[in-house]
């Protein structure tokens, strides 16, 4: 089939290189280069990355405007996919194709629709997820889905591991969609089941409450990491929290803490929690390189204590 491809990050990779060798990628839409890291140095998304060594036409858009709609639409394209693009496709453009657009969402529709279905997943501390290849509809991800698989959830697994997983996952799944629409076989059913949201994840989303439970914050941690990143406050002499990045955490079998009290345990930081401690493996102070949580610790004289509750 000839195809328009829309996608942004890491995690659409896999499905283009699988769609490339087995169909006519007439172009592949994805967001402008934008400034990454220290340097702030302009960066393409992996997708353009990607499809530029595959020698694919790139267009870069960072919303399916009146422009950039009239370009796909003169690609003359039968089906447009679209794996995390991060941009909405409304009409005229929604029905352009002749056989329209589909998406590869990773959930198990109509369970997390939204942007962060992997993260909230994990928040929510589930140990079952997948993958959703489903036709777009101008409602959020309510479209009839055509291809879905679960996966278990490793674990331990952080949401940038899981989403690597369901990556590779997903590709196999949109294939076979796309195989199926090309061959006129594809079977399209419509959702069932009350539908949970996926919103965005904030700055505010990363913070640790260590009043909660260690398998809470344990879940919230996995969920966060690497975006938009764990953290916590860390009470100062001077009244004003500090942030620290989280950057590693595990179960503790120290002797209990107060929930934010953090104390050396042996060769190990611990932290209090609303029930057993944690071990921080690996922070990050503010305005500092990552270091061993013990490393940190020790040169605060082996305590320290984070704020807690809201």
């Amino acid at each position: 089939m000839r195809i328009v491809f829309a996608g942004s990050p890491a995690a659409a990779v896999p499905s283009l290189e699988l769609l490339a060798r087995r169909h006519e990628i007439a172009a592949v839409i994805t967001r402008a280069a934008s400034p990454q890291g220290r340097r702030r140095v302009l960066t393409p998304t992996p997708v353009a990355a990607r499809a530029a060594e595959l020698g694919l036409p790139v267009v870069e858009a960072n919303r399916l405007d009146a422009a950039a709609t009239e370009q796909i639409i003169a690609l003359e394209p039968e089906l447009a996919v679209v794996v995390a693009y991060g941009g909405l496709v409304r009409e005229p453009l929604l029905s352009a194709p002749p056989h329209g657009w589909i998406n590869l969402h990773f959930s198990l529709l109509p369970d997390y629709r939204g942007a962060a279905p992997v993260q909230r997943a994990l928040i929510d501390g589930h140990g079952v997820t997948g993958v959703s290849v489903f036709r777009l509809v101008p409602e959020l991800d309510a479209g009839p889905v055509v291809r879905m698989r679960e996966a278990e959830i490793p674990e331990g697994a952080t949401a940038g591991a899981l989403l690597a997983q369901l990556a590779e996952l997903g590709a196999r799944e949109l294939v076979e969609a796309v195989d199926a629409i090309a061959a006129g076989t594809a079977v399209f059913e419509e959702q069932t089941g009350a539908p949970s949201l996926a919103p965005k994840l904030a700055l505010a989303d990363g913070a640790l409450d260590f009043t909660q439970t260690a398998p809470a914050l344990l879940a919230r941690f996995r969920g966060v990491t690497p975006e938009p990143g764990a953290h916590a406050m860390l009470r100062t002499e001077q009244g004003e929290g500090e942030r620290v990045k989280l950057l590693s955490l595990a179960r503790s079998g120290a002797e209990p803490l107060a929930p934010g009290e953090a104390a050396l345990a042996g060769r190990t930081a611990v932290v209090g929690t609303g029930s057993a401690p944690l071990e921080l493996l690996e922070v990050q102070p503010a305005g500092k390189r990552p270091m061993a949580g013990a490393d940190w610790l020790r040169g605060r004289g082996g305590s320290a204590t984070f704020e807690v509750g809201a």
